[in-house]
């Protein structure tokens, strides 16, 4: 089984972000292998233990995000490949990504494509399924669950809370979702094997496509922090003293009595 995990370098959003000028500051960043993608990582070990095959990781960015692929490298992929843009293009969206790797992978053998339900950063959760319409062929976003006999293939996925069973057939492109497994961290022995594992950088050249073509449909004008919540205040004493202060806190400040 040939699979093909898609993912994204992001900002750690456990990390303090500083926006300047509308945008977001990269000096002294933490980045990390965006977390959705992260569970299409395990997924696609656990497929390949159970089916045989291989795992081809893939990238669209900076020549920065090799870090994040040697990590997917070093949980399991075999190998890797990173679209390098970041002299071409300026701010890609979705339609960007979806169609450098619609030229790549639509000249490649394959049964299954995975990538994250959505990213952390911009959350669009477009490049599956635009990939998907690219290359006619179904998609599922949002799998909890995965079952895969020859090439029928059932899925559980996640309903806005509740839970969908979906049938299908390879080839087959999902988008995983929390729960769907527990990502493994990547071993001593893992991170030596993933420094011998092959890593092929690309340009737009090596695609035969422009810049005009790949260019961004969408614009982003600006970048802004979420407000700052006010300071918890804590009530103390026992539930009638607590209930008499709640009450003059919303008379006096909340002004709602």
């Amino acid at each position: 089984m040939n699979i093909f995990v898609l993912i994204k370098r992001t900002f750690d959003s456990e990390e303090k972000i500083t926006i300047h000028a509308g945008d977001i500051v990269q000096d002294g960043a933490e980045f990390i292998i965006n977390p959705y993608d992260e569970f299409a990582i395990e997924e696609a070990i656990r497929m390949k233990e159970a089916h045989g095959g291989e795992i081809t990781v893939m990238t669209v960015g900076s020549k920065e995000a090799s870090r994040e692929l040697r990590t997917a490298l070093a949980m399991g992929c075999d190998k890797a490949v990173l679209f390098n843009i970041e002299e071409d293009v300026m701010d890609p969206d979705p339609f960007t990504t979806a169609t450098i790797l619609y030229h790549y992978i639509t000249e490649k053998p394959f049964e299954l494509i995975l990538a994250g339900n959505a990213t952390i950063d911009s959350g669009s959760g477009q490049v599956g399924p635009r990939l998907a319409e690219l290359l006619n062929i179904p998609c599922v976003t949002t799998i909890t669950k995965l079952a895969i006999d020859g090439k029928e293939v059932e899925m559980e996925r996640d309903a806005e809370g509740n839970i969908e069973i979906v049938k299908s057939q390879l080839p087959l492109l999902l988008t995983t979702q929390q729960g769907l497994n527990e990502p493994r961290y990547p071993s001593l022995p893992g991170i030596i094997k993933a420094k011998k594992k092959p890593m092929e950088e690309l340009t737009l050249n090596d695609l035969n496509l422009t810049a005009e073509e790949v260019a961004a449909k969408t614009k982003t004008t600006c970048r802004l922090l979420p407000p700052k919540k006010a300071a918890v205040r804590m009530i103390e004493g026992d539930a009638g003293e607590q209930a008499k202060q709640l009450a003059a806190l919303l008379r006096s400040d909340a002004k709602v009595i």
